[in-house]
């Protein structure tokens, strides 16, 4: 390596055109994984250290590249998976049956202009929140000290990012496998059972899946018991009790339950994950606020100082050029909601619509901006309720269009405003998710003394490449998945989308107030008693356990299908990191497993994009075998599956303890 931190103005590559493009093909590899899995699961995975770690292996071979041009790499994948957290919200205009599709420029422009703004936005609270502040940023800190490991001169560092992108190659590979030997029907997808239980009928589904175990690993323990209690609160009590009450549900077992889980157990879910969206964010208001006031104070005594005079590690995007971005990109965005309230038949109000939602958008993605920022320094990009954001903002457009528009409008075009409300949404929406991960990465870049400027136009890049990735992605996907609740969807196949339903629901019982609240309001009563028992179980253990409730409304929310190999998963971790503390390098080895998990995820969220464009255009089958091998593909899937993970687990087990030496 040719440059050490702390050098301030010493020439160096940091920008770079191979290390842009080697960050725009990791982002369109993870932002497709991250897409595929987060429609499924309701989770996402982090893409900066294994980015950072491929990136660091393949730049390896340019004897001139830096730790800073793999900053860069990272920092463009960075965005653009980040970016994918718009599945959040802008599957639900599918799911209340306004779009059919995903029209490729609306998509496009939502994700990029809401991105470009996310970045803006960001970059004049870089001073207060990352500089000036002593918040922990504890994924920034983390991708920081891998990025200074794999670049260092000593063999070790070399033997350690190899290591971690075999880590990586090894967990895709063996997931992407299993994924097709699933898809051929060799293996079954799924182990399950649906049963009668007194008057009524509960059931479990383990779905075969390398991914949502690797995703359970990621999680941690405790993220998985909390979500094995949602499954038992939700299949255990919910579906046996609503299923017995019911006069009306026709079919098997399994059909009875799918019925009931649907159709009543999900809002007990989404009333839980409301109120515990909520009370992560009223938890984090008081130090937000007095983070943000004292951080302010603190720049305004700073002495001004004109940029050549500054150190180069001080360098960002001038401010005026910041503010002609942003007015530059309100001008498509005020075009984007001109056209959706003209074709949504609100043509009428198109002015009011424009006005209306431009300030909203100004206005809430400034208060987004400051609180997803400073929640990502405080608890991190992963753990920060992004969810909450998305509850409030719809909550809020929804509000001011009851109270603002509907009055002026003739009945009958209620579910056009609530496809308005969910637009204006995943504007919002998608400032929040960049601004909750982009301060995380300038956080990386000043302890790796990159340029903040260069990381901001990286920032950019990877927002562009993710807008362009996202939405033939989401369409691939519903067309041969489709999402839980649309129009027309199989239930059987049909993708959990889990956060977009709520939201969009959550804008329908507003405008159209077409939900049964008293289901809701019951599991928002779950929410405060879980939020009440992670407080006791945090103060007797000393914060060593806890209970999410955001996780255990996920539990309900979600299917056992997705749930429950999430909870082997995050069981096996912890036995995964619990042996490595007998190794000479435990957190080595427990990095390991996380890029293990990662690349589990990629392969089988790749695999899985594929197969959906397979059965989208009907190219060829897959399956290899007929409905008669049904029993045997249970038995045979079951069994590779525990030995796959066993010998991956062994594996890099031992690739951590020859590395080491």
């Amino acid at each position: 390596m040719s440059e050490q931190p702390g050098i301030s103005n010493a020439p160096r590559l940091e920008l770079t055109l191979r290390g842009v493009l080697l960050g725009i093909v990791i982002t369109v590899l993870f932002t497709a994984a991250n897409v595929y899995f987060g429609l499924k699961a309701g989770l996402t995975f982090a893409t900066s250290i294994p980015a950072a770690v491929i990136s660091m292996a393949l730049l390896r071979a340019f004897k001139d590249s830096t730790l800073q041009e793999n900053n860069i790499v990272q920092t463009v994948a960075s965005a653009a998976g980040t970016l994918s957290s718009i599945i959040f919200v802008l599957p639900g205009l599918v799911m209340i049956g306004w779009w059919t599709g995903f029209p490729f420029w609306e998509s496009f422009l939502i994700c990029l202009l809401g991105g470009v703004l996310g970045v803006m936005y960001s970059i004049p609270l870089r001073r207060a929140l990352v500089t000036g502040s002593d918040l922990p940023y504890p994924e920034g800190i983390a991708c920081a000290e891998v990025l200074k490991v794999g670049s260092g001169d000593d063999a070790g560092g070399v033997a350690d990012s190899r290591a971690g992108l075999r880590a990586v190659v090894w967990g895709s590979i063996v997931s992407a496998g299993f994924a097709v030997i699933v898809a051929t029907k060799v293996f079954a997808s799924d182990v399950k059972a649906y049963f009668k239980v007194g008057e009524g009928v509960s059931g479990f589904d383990f779905a075969l899946s390398t991914a949502l175990f690797a995703v359970g690993h990621l999680v941690g323990l405790w993220v998985g018991i909390a979500m094995l209690l949602g499954a038992l609160i939700g299949w255990g009590w919910g579906v046996p009790h609503f299923s017995a009450l019911a006069t009306d549900l026709a079919g098997g077992p399994e059909a009875i339950a799918g019925a009931t889980w649907s159709q009543q157990v999900r809002f007990l879910g989404a009333g839980t994950i409301g109120v515990a969206a909520i009370w992560t964010l009223l938890k984090l208001v008081k130090p937000v606020w007095n983070g943000l006031a004292s951080a302010m104070a603190a720049s305004k005594v700073r002495k001004a100082g004109n940029l050549a005079s500054l150190p180069r590690t001080e360098h960002d995007i001038p401010i005026g050029v910041v503010g002609a971005i942003m007015l530059a990109s309100f001008v498509p965005i005020a075009w984007l909601f001109a056209h959706f309230a003209d074709s949504s038949g609100l043509g009428a109000q198109m002015w009011l619509l424009v006005v209306g939602g431009l300030l909203y958008c100004v206005v809430m993605s400034f208060l987004v901006s400051a609180v997803c920022g400073y929640m990502a320094g405080l608890i991190g990009s992963s753990n920060s309720p992004l969810s909450g954001i998305g509850i409030l903002v719809v909550i809020g457009a929804a509000l001011l269009l009851v109270l603002g528009v509907k009055p002026l409008l003739a009945p009958g075009h209620e579910k056009g405003l609530v496809a308005f409300a969910l637009f204006v949404t995943a504007v919002v929406f998608n400032v929040a998710a960049i601004a909750n991960n982009n301060l995380q990465d300038l956080k990386t870049g000043q302890l790796v003394d990159a340029t903040p400027a260069k990381q901001q136009w990286a920032l950019l890049i990877g927002v562009l490449a993710g807008a362009a990735v996202i939405p033939p992605v989401l369409d691939l996907l519903n067309q041969a998945y489709g999402f839980a609740g649309a129009p027309g969807a199989d239930p059987a196949k049909a993708l959990a989308a889990p956060q977009a339903g709520l939201i969009s629901a959550l804008a329908q019982g507003v405008i159209q107030n077409n939900i049964d609240w008293s289901l809701i309001q019951l599991g928002g009563g779950i929410g405060v008693v879980l939020i009440v028992l992670d407080a006791v179980l945090r103060r007797l253990t000393g914060g060593k356990a806890h209970l999410s409730p955001l996780a255990v409304g996920l539990g309900i929310y979600l299917p056992t299908s997705a749930t429950l190999m999430v909870v082997v998963g995050a069981l096996a971790g912890a036995w995964f990191d619990h042996r490595a503390e007998r190794d000479p390098k435990p957190e080595a080895t427990k990095q390991l497993g996380v890029l293990l998990a990662s690349g589990m995820i990629v392969g089988e969220g790749l695999v899985g994009v594929l197969i959906a464009g397979i059965v989208a255009f009907n190219l060829f089958p897959l399956a290899l075998v007929g409905d008669g091998f049904d029993t045997a593909s249970k038995w045979v899937g079951g069994a590779a599956f525990v030995l796959a993970m066993c010998l991956l687990y062994r594996w890099v087990g031992g690739l951590a303890r020859r590395t080491a030496r």
